[in-house]
């Protein structure tokens, strides 16, 4: 069983920043996709950003000019630098690392790190 590991989560007051960090095992890290997902009660869960194991980046609409995603693969962790927080980014946020080859999907999920912004 592959774990990713969050931290980073808390509660931030409107306009403020967070890092979120999530570790993965140094056996799969370079070779998956990292990516931050998010859900809010009532919520589907949603895209934030993603980062190919190739660099590439990809954000939500809402992230855009605020988020920053990176990967440090010595580390084998990936970031969420979460800047202008609004109270409506409140959400469970979640580490996904996802590759596919051969034709296999392999997907695996952390456990979630809260974030909550006051207004």
């Amino acid at each position: 069983q592959v774990q990713l590991v969050e931290s980073g989560g808390g509660l931030v007051q409107a306009g403020g920043s967070l890092r979120l960090s999530c570790a993965a095992p140094g056996s799969i890290f370079s070779a998956y996709s990292m990516g931050w997902y998010r859900q809010a009660p009532g919520n589907q869960r949603e895209l934030v950003a993603i980062v190919t194991s190739g660099g590439t980046t990809n954000y939500a609409d809402f992230a855009k000019g605020r988020f920053l995603i990176s990967r440090d693969n010595a580390k084998n962790t990936v970031y969420l630098q979460m800047n202008s927080l609004k109270p409506e980014d409140t959400a469970v946020y979640y580490c996904n690392a996802e590759r596919t080859i051969l034709g296999a999907h392999f997907n695996y999920w952390g456990q979630g790190t809260q974030v909550t912004v006051s207004s």
